[in-house]
């Protein structure tokens, strides 16, 4: 890890870390592509919450390190995880169109997500995109904005 300016540089390796998270109306759709990239994915390490994990598991034989249920705490535990740097990629089929009762977490989540500039898939065709870039296999440096000091500098 180097730090430049107001920047900290992470190194993602070339095997990464990868969330797969999905709404209840979505992890059927997640599944589907989970199988369909079964290949690619299964060369990186995956995790997940709860539910989506566990039935990724048994839908398409891929381990999925399981988290809580987002309901009860997944996605704050994915959350740290992404500030700990143990995870660097993020597929979060998420349902646009139906209230969660663990919103504020979902905000969370994607917030910090977008502060430790992680890759985040939000549906299929972004995560297409994502899954088939060059830089999926090889290692990739993160510029992550350390805010407080931009923040001391005004």
């Amino acid at each position: 890890m180097k730090v430049d300016k107001d920047f900290q540089i992470v190194t993602m390796k070339k095997q990464k870390h990868i969330a797969l998270i999905a709404h209840d109306n979505r992890k059927e759709d997640l599944i589907e592509w989970v199988s369909t990239n079964k290949d690619k994915l299964g060369r990186h390490f995956l995790c997940g919450t709860g539910t989506t994990a566990k039935m990724i598991t048994n839908a398409v034989h891929l381990p999925v390190k399981a988290f809580n249920s987002g309901p009860l705490g997944g996605d704050q535990q994915i959350g740290c995880r992404i500030v700990e740097g143990d995870i660097d990629f993020m597929i979060f089929f998420w349902d646009p169109l139906t209230a969660q009762p663990h919103d504020p977490d979902v905000k969370a989540l994607l917030r910090i997500a977008v502060l430790y500039d992680i890759p985040i898939a939000t549906n299929k065709s972004t995560a297409d995109f994502l899954l088939s870039s060059p830089l999926m296999y090889e290692e990739y440096d993160r510029k992550i904005i350390d805010f407080s000091k931009r923040m001391h500098r005004k």
